[in-house]
């Protein structure tokens, strides 16, 4: 029998084998490769689109930051507005009832009392003055709580006129203006 030597053939094959093996694993080496550097190209697009969009939303919560605090100064300044109207519209209303405190004031005196002193502090009036008796301070309290406009008389000080050496008796007296109602005032007339 002839003798066939099939080693050179083998090692042959062996080797192609070799360099198909080595080919396809670099053919697969380049193309995870490949695609590993595809998928970090496309992460690192996500990355900057999102940061993109953070800073447009970061540009757009400034504005809108900037917006608030126009705002806020707008409300106050409406606040402001508001709270001077409201003071004009008191005053508005509170005009006339002078004209009535000081009318009722010369109707509520009696004839021997002498008003020297008028003070107010909203809706608190403090009279003080000189009256030839007591009796004449006490008609003037009758008087106030009498009236419509003013009313609460309090006596706060007097001092007999024995005590003050002028022969008439000294008081500071106090009542309460009071509002009539538009329904009442308008009846009146």
């Amino acid at each position: 029998m002839a003798r066939i030597n099939l080693l050179p053939w083998r090692e042959a094959e062996r080797s192609r084998r070799q360099r198909e093996f080595i080919i396809a694993t670099s053919v697969a080496v380049g193309l995870v490769l490949l695609v590993g550097i595809g998928v970090r190209f496309q992460i690192q697009a996500l990355i900057d689109a999102q940061n993109a969009r953070n800073a447009l939303l970061d540009r757009e919560i400034a504005a809108f930051n900037v917006r608030i605090r126009q705002i806020e100064k707008l409300e106050k300044t409406k606040s402001d507005l508001l709270a001077r109207m409201h003071v004009i519209q008191q005053l508005q209303e509170s005009r006339p009832e002078i004209v009535h405190l000081f009318d009722e004031l010369v109707t509520s005196v009696p004839e021997g009392v002498f008003v020297t002193q008028i003070t107010q502090n909203g809706s608190r009036v403090v009279v003080e003055g000189r009256a030839q008796s007591n009796a004449r301070v006490s008609a003037f309290m009758r008087n106030v709580n009498a009236s419509r406009w003013i009313g609460n008389s309090q006596l706060l000080v007097i001092e007999n006129k024995d005590q003050t050496g002028t022969g008439l008796s000294h008081f500071r007296l106090s009542f309460k203006q009071q509002r009539i109602s538009d329904d009442e005032q308008s009846m009146e007339l």
